[in-house]
């Protein structure tokens, strides 16, 4: 929080004649606030007595502190020329300049006034709070000790003193000196107990600095409180929800909604409301957010708080073009609006609109310097079109007695927020331990991606397989072409083809099997945690034979962080011929299991943070009409993020599932994986 021109300061001035206790009533008015009043009063005066210094002053105070700033310097500025050497005189003009926000100009009248005499405990005052608005806090916070020390314990400098530390709290806090902002914060509780204003900084700064449970500890100090209660719930509301505990979020958030009635200050009322709003959109509970929001329209139509939660909504529901359009509306309403400015960012990334994207990120900053979720959000995005490097080393082995080692580089190299370059590398040797049969191969592809519009992506890479078998050396085309389709909310598509050789074990290889895939996926999402995923494929062979290929999964997300996803899949291949000596090409072959999934995504864990996942499945499998087999696949990962720029896992993978193989043994592969992006940000950002 800054010092808002808190520059009203100690109502001060020297009654210097008898007639002065006749203005006794006007001074009243002055010293209460009744500005207006005192306006008037010494309106009266002055018609009768146009030259009284005293009245003059008085009433150049009243209609400076009455909304009339410019008109009060002009007045001050005539007093000073009729008094050049009145002191008196002298410190009201100063302070006429603070009226004015005339901040640069004050300091230097200050400096002169506090020249002209150290010891004036309005002058030190006046300047501490000009300097204190030019964010100048270190010497505000020295000059404000001065003036205490010529008034010790003076209300109005103790007050002038807790904002300045309020507002050097912040401007560290900015500058992300997280632990000198906390200092001056703590400092400042020591000074005034359990102030309101400095606890609220002291828990946001925690928020900013992600010591959750530290701004929990401040807000229900502040509980403590009972006329601060309910803007600590709201606070401890917005915590619960930042640890991912959503239902804690909704009940802390509802209490404090419940308890606000009529006599609750109209910010307090907002602040709460639109804390509950978000509550309910943050359990998913869109029926009740809908119909409270709507009814907040009716009652503030076109209130951009207002239209932030309705906003805010639809990003929930993925309903990303009507959320855009109350950001359009907020910013017409107020183009400086943070919401207005970094909801819209986020929604055209959302849309797949990155230039656009950038450029209302960048906006936000121009009206919030340095602010950090802005600053935050550009860096995601610089990082996500940074060329990046990604290596596996894998060992599979199966109960046929096939053995594999693998190494794979993939690059992706972004020109621009729509065109990346591709290459990818792979080596993968293979043996079987009792045929002592053995092949190599080296494949190596170059491509590029292009996004056509925002919701339709091309990826195309070609290159060559050079394989050494036990009875041929070869090398064939590689291919790898997709769309990637937006098709509608919540909805995608992928169509491609793909040309590769089978390279499970060294006799698939040493045979030159050449695989055409033409495939489908297909991803629906809800709003109520439902998803459902489907695969087609069609192969055809350079052996001549045909598969098909069916898999659907329905799937269910328990909880989102971590993510706990329960569901069922279904697989069924089918082969035009059955060549069972060779490979594994069953007239048809169906699973059918149930599985769960628990993960921490590695895109959402922090640097110097682990992510995993782990799945766990089992079924049936029926092969031709053969009985029923069970089958059962386990998969895990464990890594860790050093950084937003590099992170390394190992995984692993057991499964007796015979489509998962060529040859439909029991098989297990582990690896070890590292990624890193290896420029700091994208090149074609400044």
């Amino acid at each position: 929080m800054t010092l808002k021109s808190f520059i009203n300061i100690a109502f001060f001035f020297i009654i210097l004649s008898a007639s002065a206790q006749d203005m006794q009533e006007g001074f009243t008015y002055l010293e209460t606030g009744n500005y207006s009043k005192a306006e008037t009063f010494f309106s009266g005066i002055l018609k009768d007595n146009p030259d009284n210094k005293t009245a003059r002053l008085c009433y150049g105070r009243a209609i400076g502190l009455n909304g009339q700033p410019k008109e009060a310097n002009a007045l001050f500025t005539n007093l000073l020329a009729d008094y050049p050497n009145d002191f008196e005189v002298k410190l009201n003009y100063g302070e006429s300049l603070l009226w004015n926000s005339n901040f640069k100009d004050a300091k230097v009248y200050y400096k002169s006034l506090v020249a002209e005499d150290p010891k004036s405990f309005a002058a030190l005052l006046g300047f501490a709070n000009t300097l204190s608005n030019l964010k100048e806090y270190e010497d505000a916070l020295t000059t404000v000790n001065k003036a205490l020390d010529v008034s010790p314990g003076n209300p109005n400098a103790m007050v002038s003193k807790k904002y300045i530390y309020l507002g050097y709290a912040y401007q560290n806090q900015q500058a992300q000196n997280y632990d000198k902002a906390e200092t001056l914060l703590t400092k400042n509780l020591e000074l005034f107990g359990d102030d309101k204003d400095t606890l609220l900084n002291l828990a946001n700064l925690y928020l900013i600095w992600n010591q959750l449970d530290n701004a929990k500890a401040i807000y229900a100090r502040l509980a403590e409180q009972p006329e601060h209660k309910v803007i600590a719930l709201n606070g401890l509301a917005l915590v619960e929800h930042l640890n991912g505990k959503e239902k804690k979020a909704l009940s802390l958030s509802t209490e404090a909604y419940n308890s606000i009635n009529e006599t609750t200050d109209k910010a307090i009322t907002r602040q709460t409301t639109e804390r509950y709003a978000q509550a309910l959109i943050w359990n998913k509970k869109f029926k009740s957010a809908t119909t409270l929001i709507d009814q907040l329209i009716t009652e503030h139509p076109n209130e951009n708080w207002v239209l932030s939660l309705r906003a805010t909504l639809n990003i929930y529901k993925s309903n990303f073009k009507k959320s855009l359009n109350d950001y359009n509306q907020i910013l017409v309403n107020d183009s400086t609006s943070f919401d207005g400015n970094l909801g819209k960012a986020n929604v055209l990334k959302a849309l797949g609109y990155t230039d656009e994207a950038y450029t209302s990120a960048e906006n936000t900053l121009k009206f919030y310097d340095k602010q950090k979720d802005a600053t935050n959000f550009i860096n995601q995005l610089n990082n996500s079109f940074a060329p990046t490097l990604e290596t596996k080393a894998s060992h599979t082995f199966d109960n046929g007695d096939n053995k594999a080692f693998a190494f794979n580089n993939n690059v992706v190299f972004p020109l621009s927020t729509k065109f990346a370059l591709l290459g990818n590398y792979n080596y993968r040797t293979t043996n079987n331990t009792v045929t002592n049969n053995s092949a190599t191969s080296n494949n190596l592809s170059l491509g590029l991606s292009y996004k056509f519009i925002p919701s339709i992506t091309f990826k195309g890479t070609a290159g060559i397989t050079s394989a050494k078998a036990e009875t041929e050396d070869y090398t064939q085309l590689l291919t790898d072409l997709s769309f990637h389709i937006k098709s509608f909310k919540l909805q995608t598509l992928d169509i491609g083809y793909k040309r590769q050789i089978e390279s499970f074990n060294a006799d698939l290889l040493d045979r030159e099997l050449v695989q055409n895939n033409y495939y489908a996926n297909y991803n629906l999402g809800t709003n109520f945690n439902l998803g459902w995923f489907t695969q087609l494929m069609y192969t055809s062979q350079n052996d001549g034979n045909k598969r098909n290929l069916l898999f659907t999964s329905l799937y269910y997300n328990i909880l989102p962080k971590p993510s706990v996803k329960v569901g069922f899949n279904y697989q069924y291949i089918t082969f035009k011929d059955q060549v069972p000596t060779i490979y594994f090409s069953p007239e048809k072959f169906n699973n059918y299991e149930l599985f769960i999934n628990l993960i921490k995504d590695e895109a959402i864990a922090k640097p110097k943070a682990w992510f995993y996942n782990a799945t766990a499945a089992f079924g049936y499998q029926f092969i031709e009409d053969d009985p029923k087999q069970t089958a059962y696949r386990i998969q895990g990962a464990l890594g860790y993020k050093f950084s937003e720029r590099s992170l390394l896992n190992i995984y692993g993978t057991r499964s007796n599932i015979a489509a998962a193989t060529a040859a439909g043994f029991t098989f297990t592969e582990i690896g070890i994986r590292f990624k890193w992006q290896f420029m700091k940000k994208a090149i074609f950002r400044n």
